[in-house]
């Protein structure tokens, strides 16, 4: 397909079809990722030379591609309606207080260090599935919820999940990670006080940063520190994880000074400790599960045994358009994070059951609450991650981001160069599917114009994690725990414009650095 301003405007009507929907006209993801996917399937086939074949194929690995999410997506949603059921969400929203009566203090460490924390050990839109509906419980609203946890934990999205997305970037451009590190943390390692700064403004105002923002400096400068030592050392995998616990810890030694050592209001009540422990026991249980199977090797080995991939064969559009024949991403079905979601939620309900926190009829309503939500987010996630499945596999989604770096100058390239990763995570939900998408081509275009690699890279992934958090397909994640299905339309008008702001930031710094340092790489 040739490049030139109507074909790519082609290739850009699915996206704008969700935008528009989702944005201007508050559209559920369900009803505006069903709108694109058949945009897209039209397109494909009316402009791109898409067969039925090819599309069917796509349905197929989009359907393969899903089910990573789903898996997660119903586990998530049986443990919050547990501890829902069992009152932990109430518990845990009466123990902040005791933590620090300071409610600037109290999001931060909901919606900026548990939320990382999570993305650390998991990911895949566990994090805003579980923090979210603590931030409702605290009395903020759903929508502010989401939105607050999605921007909270962009920073960590690539170096999280055993930093997934970035061994994706490595495989796909066969460059190490002692080459690419570096640079690709410190753009992390920027965002990161950006985006408790919009945490701390969107849960207490202009007066909660001001009141927070040396703690704030010094966490974020913790964090980032800690996470570039890790990766440029080899142990990128643990990197988020650990310097969001870093994090937390130096945030709890800082609640020590008087500045924020205030006392909860005298109305405020917090559970007896061994009560709350055992409320909270689920996510001690996660954090617990989560990390054995991750760092106990002999175990990771022996559950990540059993695994399930689809061989997909070459396929050809009519213009000519080839996706090789792969080997989909392998699904460990015990080793997976849903199958620890699945295993948490089992041990639970024996001790809420042992304790007698179930009421009678509790599995009823648990399971009418998860049915009811996950169907609608399972629908949405089908067919926006079919979106991206039908735009790879005609054209459309290489024709896009041709036509970003071609119309973009040497010296402004490495501005945009984060955006393309925020193109490709938005399509896919997932910096991981971003990195493959437009790894290879960011380096090869850097090449060409003889940019410093490593950094366009670097800004490749950093602007795929900090995008991830905003695609349709986590939105919808993030809102089926707090019962906003078929609501998502909300939470996108808030969240796009404010995810844009770090986006920007590591778009500034790629260009001055690219300024400064000159052509490599």
């Amino acid at each position: 397909m040739p490049l030139n301003l109507i074909t790519w405007l082609l290739s850009l009507l699915p996206l704008v079809v969700v935008m528009v929907l989702m944005l201007g006209f508050r559209a559920s993801g369900k009803r505006a990722s069903a709108a694109g996917w058949v945009s897209a399937v039209l397109v494909s086939l009316l402009a791109f030379g898409g067969t039925w074949k090819v599309l069917a194929y796509a349905q197929v690995k989009a359907l393969w591609m899903s089910l990573d999410v789903l898996y997660i997506v119903w586990g998530a949603l049986l443990l919050y309606n547990l501890v829902h059921e069992a009152g932990a969400i109430q518990a845990i929203s009466a123990w902040l207080p005791s933590v620090s009566g300071d409610k600037a203090v109290q999001v931060l460490l909901v919606s900026w260090l548990m939320v990382s924390f999570l993305q650390g050990m998991g990911g895949f839109g566990v994090p805003m599935a579980v923090c979210a509906p603590i931030l409702v419980g605290m009395g903020y609203s759903p929508v502010l919820a989401v939105v607050m946890t999605a921007i909270g934990h962009a920073w960590a999205v690539n170096f999280g999940s055993m930093a997934t997305a970035f061994q994706a970037l490595m495989a796909v451009t066969g460059l190490s990670g002692a080459i690419l590190a570096p640079k690709a943390a410190v753009l992390l390692g920027l965002a990161i006080l950006p985006s408790g700064m919009i945490v701390a403004v969107l849960g207490n105002g202009w007066k909660g940063l001001r009141h927070t923002f040396p703690l704030l400096c010094l966490v974020s400068l913790v964090m980032g520190m800690v996470q570039y030592f890790l990766a440029v050392n080899g142990l990128w995998n643990l990197a988020a994880t650990t310097a969001s616990l870093a994090g937390l810890l130096v945030m709890l030694l800082l609640l020590r000074l008087p500045r924020f050592r205030q006392k909860p209001a005298a109305s405020a009540q917090s559970a007896p400790s061994s009560d709350l422990l055992i409320m909270v026991s689920p996510y001690l249980i996660l954090m617990l599960v989560g990390f054995a199977v991750v760092l106990i090797p002999p175990l990771n080995a022996f559950l990540g045994r059993t695994a399930f991939s689809l061989t997909l064969p070459e396929l050809s559009t009519k213009l000519g358009w080839i996706t090789a024949a792969e080997q989909t991403r392998p699904f460990h079905p015990f080793s997976h994070p849903g199958s620890i979601l699945l295993f948490t939620v089992l041990v639970s309900w024996l001790i809420y059951s042992r304790k007698g926190y179930l009421s009678e009829g509790a599995g009823r309503r648990i399971t009418r609450n998860v049915v009811r939500s996950a169907g609608d987010a399972s629908l949405g996630v089908i067919a926006m991650v079919g979106v991206a499945a039908v735009m790879t596999t005609s054209g459309m989604t290489n024709l896009l981001a041709r036509g970003l770096s071609q119309s973009i100058s040497k010296t402004l390239y490495p501005a945009m160069a984060p955006f393309i990763g925020v193109l490709g995570a938005f399509l896919t939900g997932s910096n991981n599917n971003s990195n493959v998408l437009f790894g290879v081509l960011q380096m090869e275009t850097a090449r060409l114009m003889g940019l410093d690699v490593p950094l366009i890279l670097a800004a490749q992934t950093a602007g795929g994690s900090l995008g991830s958090v905003m695609s349709p397909a986590k939105v919808i994640v993030g809102c089926s725990t707090v019962g906003l299905s078929q609501k998502e339309g909300l939470v996108m008008r808030r969240l796009v414009l404010l995810d844009l702001i770090p986006v920007l930031i590591v778009a500034a710094v790629a260009l001055l650095w690219s300024l400064l340092g000159g052509a490599g790489g």
